[in-house]
């Protein structure tokens, strides 16, 4: 049977089962649902055994329960596939804005709204379903395993830990992740690319106490001067971030992946006026796509220090704070990063301050070649189910745990994702588009079958 068949065949099932696991509120921000996510892990655990697996079990970490699944093929020499989902959601607040009930599914205008229809519950399912058809037909050449966790919507803790520990288990040549976004419905895109990050917060430390500024200022370094003196340092004219040795691991972007960015359509007018600006600025050179997605950048996320109350009250403030960070690209140590900001911070700073900065947190970047054979499967498998070829397109955002993946089982990702931006993930009225998850059950079929 075809696959679109078989999905027609069984749609009804499919939803329902789908339905089964977003009745489940497993937030994993919140301590009152500690028991949904057990309950959700179980309930993964019976659908990945009716879907054919050899092997299903619950797994425990230092966190939230682990779902492992386990499918070998007849060939022992075949390829293993890595499936990676998450089924932790977002907490549904504020839930006066939701037209529908967040936890019970509703079906209108060609889509399906709930807490997790996308991110994750969704594209894990499209995972699950295209398995199920391959196994049901007898079509499946690959070995498949299936890593499933409960903590990704709270920075992913216990999972390094995991893969350290079960390292055997999950040996495998290829990982596929389905949790991100294409550029549009008709537009298929291929995720190759996510920005790493680091993050500080830094303290600037003057008088003892806060001073009358008219007895005082002149004579008295103020620290949110002295704060604002060295932030307005790190970046150059040229959009270049200053620290030194900064750009010695950066690696240039691909010829052949510069032609893709320059395919994507991007109207520059449109982008400023959605976000109310005039003017962009970024890094000599580059264009807005491959600033914002392909470059390293620094930004200041907060600044605060001194009287911020109504009114006005003229001193001269003690202390002052930020906090700042830095996307990173493939290549880019953000441990070695971090302590380079330090040292830099450290060597600008000003007579007649201290200077604290403190390490928050930050994870490493990731590129996917474009080359690689797992790579080429996927964008067959792509054009197979939505008629084009697929972009490929790298985001600006962080995964910590795709470089994870990489770091311990030394194997790259394929981050097929079917998710759009309509889809309003972690917002009121999430939701899939019903039509895009079923090309993504054709679309991930057809990738295990174009695996060799």
């Amino acid at each position: 049977m075809d696959v679109r068949e078989y999905i027609s065949a069984h749609r009804e099932r499919f939803i329902e089962e789908w339905a089964s696991l977003i009745r489940i509120p497993s937030v994993s921000c919140q301590a009152e649902h500690k028991a949904d996510m057990q309950r959700c892990a179980e309930r993964w655990r019976e659908l990945l055994v009716e879907a054919g697996v050899d092997r299903a079990e619950i797994l425990n970490g230092k966190g939230n329960p682990f779902v492992y699944g386990e499918y070998r093929c007849d060939d022992p020499s075949a390829p293993t596939v890595l499936v990676y989902a998450h089924y932790d959601v977002m907490p549904v607040e504020p839930l006066a804005q939701w037209d529908s009930d967040p936890w019970e599914p509703s079906i209108r205008d060609g889509r399906l709204y709930a807490r997790g229809a996308d991110d994750d519950k969704g594209q894990a399912m499209i995972q699950v379903k295209a398995f199920e058809y391959l196994r049901h037909e007898n079509k499946l050449h690959c070995h498949v395993k299936f890593i499933f966790e409960g903590e990704e919507e709270i920075g992913s803790p216990s999972l390094a830990d995991f893969l350290e520990k079960h390292r055997k288990l999950l040996q495998c040549d290829i990982i596929l992740v389905s949790d991100t976004s294409m550029l549009g419905k008709d537009l298929p895109s291929l995720t190759t690319g996510l920005r790493g990050l680091a993050y500080w917060q830094i303290e600037v430390t003057g008088p003892n106490r806060d001073l009358h500024s008219g007895h005082f200022g002149g004579a008295v370094k103020n620290p949110i001067n002295a704060l604002t003196e060295m932030l307005s340092q790190v970046v150059d004219k040229d959009g270049r971030i200053t620290i030194p040795g900064f750009y010695d691991d950066v690696l240039p972007i691909p010829g052949e992946e510069r032609d893709m960015i320059r395919r994507i359509p991007f109207d520059e007018q449109r982008y400023k006026q959605a976000i109310g600006v005039d003017d962009l600025f970024g890094e000599n050179g580059y264009s807005t796509l491959e600033r914002n997605s392909c470059r390293p950048s620094f930004d200041i996320c907060g600044i605060w220090g001194g009287y911020m109350g109504e009114g006005s009250k003229t001193v001269l403030p003690a202390k002052a704070y930020a906090k700042v960070s830095c996307r990173l690209v493939a290549n880019q140590n953000h441990e070695k990063i971090s302590k380079a900001f330090v040292d830099y911070i450290s060597s600008i700073k000003p007579k007649g301050v201290r200077v604290k900065v403190i390490p928050m947190h930050g994870g490493q970047g990731y590129v996917c070649p474009v080359d690689m054979p797992a790579y080429r499967a996927a964008e067959k498998a792509f054009e197979t189910a939505f008629g084009v070829r697929p972009l490929a397109v790298r985001r600006g955002g962080s995964i910590p745990i795709i470089a994870d993946f990489e770091r311990v089982l030394g194997v790259k990702t394929i981050l097929m994702g079917f998710g759009l931006e309509k889809n309003a993930i972690h917002s009121p009225n999430e939701s899939m588009d019903l039509e895009v998850w079923e090309r993504g059950i054709v679309a991930v079929s057809e990738f295990y079958q174009n695996m060799k």
